[in-house]
């Protein structure tokens, strides 16, 4: 019965590991959480069982562009029954969808639009079979100091009569399952848990003096090395520096970041999917729902906040189970920076004060966004903990969650920058043992920068000409 639904609307012959058991136990009713990496067909798990529940699918999805990347892969399958309730949509779209929201097979939301309610009042007349949660380990990489809404999505949920959920991420530590479980109320939830190692992705750290020299690297080594690939960096401003120091080289390269317009990235992702661009220099906005499977190096600037956040990111390498590279830049300023931005969108002790002044005296705290220039994301967390606790409560939490932010940053830097293999140290910190080291492992365990193959020469035909104005009419016709 598996096997023949996923050759009908799928066309595939076999599952891949983990996929079958996975849906064999949510067609059982059960919740499932599930690992398993970065390009091993995750979606397919609540794609596949969508077809014999019957009834709403209902996909929590943390960014839109990743929405959009799902939906259009189903509808290439041939499902027509499918919506993403999102920004691309306007109010009176958004309003005839919420009006017909029960004839869809498949719905995704953000977990903010979870929060909405009226979304939440034309869901109740919804037969939900089934709710996956995609790249569940947002609740605890995001959900207490970015976007607290995925800490609601539980209690959002709750229901007796709910339908099963599944969890779905690439990276999570026992710490992180655990939150995951908690915060969506699974019931006893089956469990698949796949390795993290990825032995077609090699890893190398090369030590820089500062950022010109990191600028001159760069332009020395995509001019020589193997494409596609993505460069991440932590601010905009970098993604346009780097990519118009490249473009000086002719190489074919953009800058992508969510300050952009929804056109321009889209646009640009495009493009890199079709093999018109060669090269992404981007902030963390870009790669999730990007399944180009033959990206052969992925490269960081500086220092990552997270292990998550990096697994992620270097997971879109080598999708096609091809020899590909991780490569990260450090410069002795890079960690401080790196804590730097991580704390910088927590509230501080005046900040939270403040709040509970003018929630006490009934004014409005949002005129701390104003007055005070405090962030939308700062004000986000606080209006959020300010909920669940007192005042002083709330400067013990933001301590906590700042320390913790500091001590994973000082635990990236011990694995990438120690003098024991990078593979393992990254199997330990998620808690597995590396079963195998394959030949081309890390830089401390032989490879060099010379192992990175040279550029592929790529025919100069019209065909895989960059024209902006050809591909901008293609995907947007007046």
């Amino acid at each position: 019965m598996l096997e023949e639904t996923l050759q009908k609307h799928f066309g595939y012959k076999e599952f891949r590991s983990g996929q079958k058991e996975v849906i064999e136990q949510i067609i059982r009713g059960k919740d499932v959480l599930t690992l398993l990496p970065t390009g091993s067909g995750k979606s397919l798990c609540y794609q596949l069982p969508a077809y014999l529940l019957g009834g709403t699918t209902l996909v929590i999805s943390p960014l839109l562009s990743l929405m959009q990347d799902q939906v259009e892969q189903l509808k290439r399958f041939g499902e027509k029954k499918v919506v993403a309730i999102n920004s691309f949509l306007t109010g009176n779209d958004r309003q005839q969808v919420f009006q017909s929201l029960s004839t869809y097979r498949f719905i995704f939301v953000s977990p903010e639009m979870l929060s909405n309610l009226r979304f939440q009042q034309a869901l109740e007349m919804v037969n939900l079979t089934l709710i996956a949660i995609d790249e569940a380990h947002c609740i605890s990489q995001w959900g207490f100091d970015f976007r607290p809404e995925y800490l609601q999505i539980g209690e959002i949920l709750k229901n007796p009569q709910r339908p099963p959920i599944l969890a779905l991420t690439a990276t999570a530590t026992s710490k992180v399952l655990q939150d995951i479980e908690f915060y969506l109320q699974m019931q006893t939830p089956f469990q698949w848990i796949a390795s993290v190692d990825r032995p077609n992705i090699a890893y190398q750290v090369i030590q820089i003096n500062d950022y010109r020299e990191k600028v001159n690297w760069l332009q020395q080594h995509i001019n020589r090395s193997i494409a596609p690939g993505i460069v991440y960096t932590q601010s905009r401003k970098k993604t346009m520096a780097y990519a118009e120091a490249l473009r000086a080289q002719n190489i074919r390269v953009a800058a992508y970041h969510g300050g952009m317009e929804k056109e321009d990235r889209q646009l640009i992702q495009h493009q890199f999917l079709a093999g018109e661009l060669d090269w992404i220099i981007a902030t963390n906005a870009f790669g999730m729902g990007v399944h180009k499977s033959d990206i052969r190096q992925i490269i960081h600037d500086h220092m990552p906040s997270t292990m998550g956040s990096y697994m992620q990111e270097v997971g879109r390498a080598g999708r096609d189970g091809q020899q590909s590279f991780a490569t990260l830049l450090y410069s002795p300023e890079d960690e401080r920076l790196t804590k730097s931005v991580s704390l910088m969108d927590y509230p501080n002790r005046y900040q939270i004060s403040r709040y509970s002044e003018l929630v006490a005296r009934g004014q409005s705290p949002q005129i701390l966004l104003d007055e005070y220039q405090m962030t939308e994301t700062s004000y986000r967390i606080l209006a959020y903990w300010m909920k669940q606790l007192s005042p002083e409560d709330v400067v013990l939490k933001v301590e906590q969650l700042s320390n913790d932010k500091i001590q994973e940053v000082d635990r990236i830097r011990s694995i990438l920058l120690g003098d024991t293999c990078i593979r393992e140290g990254i199997s330990h910190y998620f808690e597995q043992k590396l079963q195998n080291r394959p030949e081309i492992c890390c830089s401390n365990c032989g490879i060099t920068i010379e192992s990175i193959p040279a550029k592929q020469m790529i025919e100069n035909d019209k065909k895989r000409e960059l024209s902006w104005s050809r591909r901008f009419n293609d995907l947007f016709p007046s």
